[in-house]
This record gives C-alpha cells, structure tokens and sequence, in this order.
C-alpha cells in the first residue's frame, strides 16, 4: 500500500522540474494524486472511450448502449454516429437470414431477405433465431438436420437442433435485436 505521506510522485503539474507533492487518493491504488487521477482517466477516455447509455436510441439499430469519445457518441453495436440519420434516399440494404420457428413441436429452418414480411405469412408460436446466410446455407442446415426432417422444410425438436439454435442466439432475447444489428451494420458498410 503507498504512503500517502510519500505525495504523489507523478510530474509536477505546474511544469516544474520537480515531483508532485499533492496528497495520494489511497483508495485508487495507483500511488497518484487526485489531479492525476482525474488527468489519467480522461486520457483514458480520449484513447478507449467510455461506455454508457446512449441519451437516445440508435436511429440505426435502436440499441441503447453507447460508447462516448471526446468527439461525440457511437452506437456500441453498430458503431453508428449518434446525430447521424440514415439516409432516407439510399437503397435498401439487403441482409439474407436462415429463421428458425417453432409451432406445435416442429422447427421450420426457412430462408429471406424480408423476414418480417414473410414471417407474417406464415403461422407459428415462436421466432426462436436467425442466423446469417442465403439459400445455400439454409440447404445445409436442412441436410444437417435431415433425419428428423418432418415435412419440406419442417423439422421434429431434437437435442441438435436446439443446441444449434441456443448457439445462434448467443444470449439474445430478441431475434429481433440481432437483424436489425446486422441491418445497421449492413448501412454502416454501404455508407448510408
């Protein structure tokens, strides 16, 4: 433990050829004194930025999570600038998805690049996952899990197949949450 006797030790912070005599904050366990203290977490916000609640929602992806640099907010899941709108002339980005549904006990592993839109054709109970990937990967996954197909597209619940999704999901609660993340990031990358 530092004697807070000993001052802080660190460059005076008038200039001075010398060593800063200011009393060491013991608590911080870094031997400096409170000025430096506060000098070296704002350097350390310059350089890393800090992590907070964004004061409004991602126009992009709607996350509140934000990380604050001295020249303003990003979204920390999709890096957007938080006063910057999408642009409302730009081209759609299009982001493919393999979804994953759940009714009466059956998955259907289908594909599209308007899930909203073709989810509410069809009738299920629940969105269990999306998972990145066009047609190709979606026929994969339809071999992978092709013994306990019951149907075109349809699939009994087994122990593999909810293992997968668990993994897609990746501690999401919203499936919701993850498309329209890969939405903004897909705008970011397309310069809208």
């Amino acid at each position: 433990m530092e004697d807070p006797s000993a001052g802080c030790g660190a460059a005076d912070p008038r200039g001075g050829s010398g060593r800063c005599a200011g009393p060491v904050v013991v608590e911080a366990g870094l031997g400096l004194c409170e000025e430096h203290l506060v000098r070296a977490a704002e350097w350390v916000a310059g350089e890393a930025g800090v992590t907070d609640v964004l004061p409004s929602p991602c126009p992009a992806c709607g996350s509140r999570l934000g990380v604050k640099w001295p020249s303003g907010w990003l979204c920390a899941v999709c890096e957007w600038r938080l006063h910057e709108h999408p642009d409302p002339d730009a081209r759609p980005v299009r982001v493919d998805v393999v979804y994953y549904i759940r009714s009466r006990g059956r998955i259907k592993i289908g594909t599209s690049a308007n899930p909203r839109s073709r989810l509410s054709q069809l009738h299920y109970e629940e969105l269990l996952a999306f998972e990145r990937g066009d047609r190709r990967l979606e026929q994969r996954r339809h071999q992978q899990f092709a013994a306990h197909r019951a149907g075109r597209e349809w699939f009994d619940e087994h122990d593999a197949l909810l293992a997968h999704i668990d993994v897609l999901r990746a501690g999401a609660t919203d499936p919701w949450d993850q498309h329209r993340r890969w939405l903004s990031e897909a705008a970011a990358l397309a310069g809208h």
